[in-house]
């Protein structure tokens, strides 16, 4: 599989190429049609799967490749639901080491998943409204 572009700039899966036309398949939806082959260009530098991959939102995608484990999803969710969080209490609500903690965040933080913020005169922090919309996103999904 590779990706090729249109005239346009869209970008799809190359499925099958001939001399005449080709199979691409629109990685946002999925669907497959035949375009002419000489309105294509292969990109260079693009993988297939990372094609592949903009089928899902970016938020989520943001969410998806910054959390490594369900505690880290969890406490995304929390953030969520309940706001600003001051460091303290994320200390007292898991068996997280303070290290440990602190790496997740820095990781979150550069993610573009959270921000820091002043809880009630605490250091703390909060989800950004990329962390709303794609644990809102996860929360509505359903298999196909």
């Amino acid at each position: 599989m590779k990706t090729v572009r249109d005239g346009s700039g869209r970008h799809y899966l190359l499925v099958k190429r001939s001399s005449d036309s080709s199979r691409v398949r629109d990685p946002r939806t999925g669907t497959e049609r035949y375009l002419p082959t000489a309105d294509l260009e292969i990109v260079d530098g693009q993988s297939a799967l990372e094609t592949a991959a903009t089928a899902v939102d970016p938020d989520v995608r943001r969410l998806v490749t910054a959390v490594h484990d369900d505690r880290g999803i969890g406490l995304l969710v929390e953030f969520v639901d309940r706001g600003p969080i001051p460091v303290v209490e994320l200390l007292d609500a898991d068996d997280y080491c303070e290290s440990d903690l602190h790496g997740l965040l820095t990781e979150l933080r550069a993610a573009g998943l959270l921000v820091e913020a002043d809880v009630g005169g605490q250091r703390g922090y909060d989800a950004t409204e990329s962390c709303e919309r794609a644990v809102a996103q996860l929360r509505e999904s359903e298999p196909r």
